[in-house]
Parts: C-alpha cells; structure tokens; sequence
C-alpha cells in the first residue's frame, strides 16, 4: 500500500473514531486539507463542528488557534499587532503575532463580527501572508482556516460577503445524528471520562505534503475535465437546458475558483480511494460541498423553499458526461 495513502488512512480513521455520525464531514475536511484549501462548516450547535476541528489538530500535533468571533472584535485581534516595546532604553514596535499565525485557525460563528474582520482573513485564506503596518508575514506552510457559523441564529450576524464565500474550496452543511450514532455518542463519551495513559500514534505532517506531491500524478481525462466544465457552465447558462427550472432558480452562477477547486477536490477524492484517475462518480462525490456556497439563488427559488443542493441535484441530473 502508499505508505502516504496509509498514513492519511490513519488519520482518517482517529478522526472518525471521535467524531461519530459525521463521516461527511471527516472527508471533507481531509479533501480540503489535502488540496490547501478552507472549509467553512455551517450545522446545528453540538454537531461535532469544533471537535473535528481539535481531533484533527489533535491527530497531527499541529498547533491549532481559535478565535471566537464576536461583533467588538478587531482585526489585529486576529492577525496581530505591532507592540510598543522599550528595549535598552529604545522605543520599538515589535510585530505579535495573533491566532492566524497556527497550522490550523478554528474562526468560531465567523458571521457573528463585522465585514471589517472578516475581511482580515481574505489575505491568509487566498495568499498564506498577512500584511500589518506595511509588513508581509508569511504564515506556516500547512495553515487552514476553518470557520464555522450557525444557521439557526441569524439576529446580531453578519452574513459572509460573496468574495469572502469563494475563498472557502468547499461548504459542509452538519445535520443531527441518527439515533444509532447518538447512542455511540453517549459511550464515546463515557469512555473518555475514563482516566487512560492510551494515547493514539500521531501522524506525521509530512504526510500531507507528500499526498500533495501525489494529487498532482492523478489523471483527469478530456471526458472528465469537460464534465466538470459543463456543470459549471451549467450554473452561469441555466437557459441551456429550457426543459428545467434551473434559469428560475439560479440568480449569478460560479466563479472559474469554483471550476479549479471541483477538478482539485476530485482528484484529492480519488487519490484518497486509491486511484490514480478521476471518474465522473468522484466528481458527484465532491460537487456539493463544492458548489453549495457559491450560488446566488434567485428569489423565486428562496420563496420556494429551493436549496442549493436541490439546484446541484438537478444540474447533475441535466448535465450529461461527455
């Protein structure tokens, strides 16, 4: 076996084995990390959103920063601030460094803080800097940024911008367990406050990098690449399939990130199944995570009760391989 494919295996397998009921999410998250990307998580409270992102840490030790995201939060409060130092009798301004500077940043109800602050992120999550008095930081080489937000309370939030949303290579949306994995739930958590010297073995982080190495040895056809085209295209020229509702549903369809980040996630997704091809099925695997935040419905579609993953549903269903 891939000792890289193994190792990401076993990453896998810790992180499911203290997130129950959430094997969605468990894949996402390691597509994501695989193609250094970011994730937004949006689900139910208690549905496991924070803990992935701590077993994940966990599991590579790798530092993890969060920030609880309120509406008197700062942007320096995330990216850091030059302090006022007096050093051997000198004023100086020495740059700290704020919670954006982790392997993994956990941006905790990121639409409950202004536009401002928000916006702090767009630099980290697109270019891996940060840029504070006129002076670029770069920031670790394995970094992502994970927020969350919860669907459920919107008074006092602040809805992500458009431009902020495409930063993000997919969207996982968390529902409530079923009822056998809540039953898991409840002895997973007896058994940890059980008093144990058991630790797992950690994975070595160089793993991702080399798994990075290997996407970039998976093949996608001219077959595939042009299906992948085709349900983008879909989403911008909805009027080229008359027999669907999707040119009522759709109000502004995907940005070309959308296009490279479904062609890199289903390569992650086939790597991570132990191909070496991408196939139309790793495309469907990975297309709604993919695309569910970057379509603009349109208001008829709202009042309807339309989701996105409906629209996709539907794309999928008008859009043939070629």
């Amino acid at each position: 076996m891939n000792p890289t494919l193994e190792s990401i295996s076993q990453l896998k397998q810790q992180m499911e084995s203290s997130v129950i009921g959430q094997q969605h999410m468990v894949d996402t998250l390691l597509v994501a990390l695989l193609t250094n990307g970011n994730v937004l998580l949006e689900g139910l409270p208690g549905t496991a959103k924070t803990r992935s992102i701590k077993s994940l840490a966990s599991a590579l030790q790798v530092d993890l920063g969060r920030v609880q995201f309120t509406p008197d939060l700062l942007p320096s409060d995330v990216t850091g601030t030059e302090v006022y130092q007096d050093v051997d009798g000198k004023p100086t301004l020495t740059f700290q460094p704020g919670p954006v500077f982790n392997n993994l940043l956990l941006a905790d109800e990121i639409n409950r803080s202004p536009a401002k602050v928000q916006a702090a992120l767009l630099e980290a999550m697109e270019e891996r800097q940060i840029t504070v008095a006129g002076k670029t930081y770069q920031l670790p080489d394995l970094f992502m940024v994970l927020a969350t937000q919860n669907p459920v309370e919107q008074e006092g939030t602040y809805p992500l911008p458009e431009a902020q949303m495409d930063r993000f290579i997919m969207k996982i949306n968390l529902d409530y367990p079923d009822a056998d994995a809540e039953e898991q739930i409840i002895k997973m958590v007896r058994s940890e406050e059980k008093p144990t010297t058991e630790k797992p073995t950690p994975i070595d982080p160089q793993c991702i990098f080399d798994a990075r190495e290997q996407l970039r040895e998976v093949h996608c056809s001219d077959a595939v690449l042009k299906y992948i085209v085709a349900i983008i295209v879909a989403t911008r020229q909805p009027e080229l399939y008359p027999d669907s509702p999707l040119s009522q549903w759709i109000g502004v369809g995907s940005s070309p990130r959308a296009t490279i980040a479904l062609d890199k996630c289903s390569r992650a997704m086939a790597w991570l199944n132990g191909k070496d091809f991408v196939d139309p099925d790793d495309v469907r695997k990975v297309v709604h995570g993919v695309l569910r935040h970057r379509l603009i419905l349109s208001y008829d579609a709202l009042a309807e009760g339309i989701s996105s993953d409906c629209v996709i549903d539907e794309i999928l269903s008008q859009v043939a391989v070629a």
